[in-house]
């Protein structure tokens, strides 16, 4: 870093670095998690494998499906094609909402299946599995708040004339999270 880099560049730079430390405190905090759910496997009363839900697979693809159309949302940014990105922008927020709903059926699945989080009929197996997939689930809370506030802003014209920091750093979280639930849903599904 230069000291005489203009102001805006250090306030870019300081933005970008704020992300990539919220990025690893959350990463360490599933890895914490996960590490957790590793050394738990050796108690006796552990559930070897559970069969995840196909609503959970289905969810998965949605949400890779979401990185791709918020991508192509900032690529029309950048492109001054406005309308295509704010188009980009909704198909990404409804991809969201889609993987939500999936994530409900697929926890109903699980219900269904006899796993459940509290109570006598409850495991720490079971217990490890929703809250894993609920702290991501208020992550991604998180992220369709910042979708949402990226459309109002195309809607103000905020992210014009090259000035799409906002519109990047927000894809990187949300490729973030994708990632993130990727790694869960395969750690879920092949350890044990």
């Amino acid at each position: 870093m230069n000291i005489n880099d203009p102001i805006p560049n250090k306030t870019n730079r300081a933005k970008k670095m704020m992300l990539w430390f919220g990025m690893i405190s959350m990463s360490m905090t599933f890895a914490g998690l996960t590490s957790a759910y590793v050394v738990s496997s050796s108690r006796s009363d552990w559930i070897q494998q559970i069969e995840l839900p196909f609503a959970f697979t289905l969810s998965t693809l949605l949400l890779i499906l979401s990185s791709v159309t918020f991508y192509g949302g900032l690529k029309m940014m950048k492109s001054n094609n406005i309308i295509a990105s704010q188009v980009l922008l909704l198909t990404t927020l409804a991809l969201a909402m889609a993987f939500v709903y999936f994530q409900f059926q697929g926890f109903n699945g699980v219900i269904n299946k006899g796993y459940y989080f509290t109570g006598p009929e409850s495991s720490i197996t079971t217990s490890y599995l929703y809250v894993l997939v609920l702290l991501h689930l208020a992550h991604l809370t998180a992220g369709i708040i910042i979708v949402i506030n990226l459309f109002f802003k195309t809607l103000k014209e905020k992210y014009v004339q090259g000035n799409t920091l906002g519109f990047e750093l927000a894809l990187t979280f949300w490729h973030f999270l994708d990632i993130l639930w990727v790694y869960l849903f395969l750690f879920v599904s092949f350890y044990g």
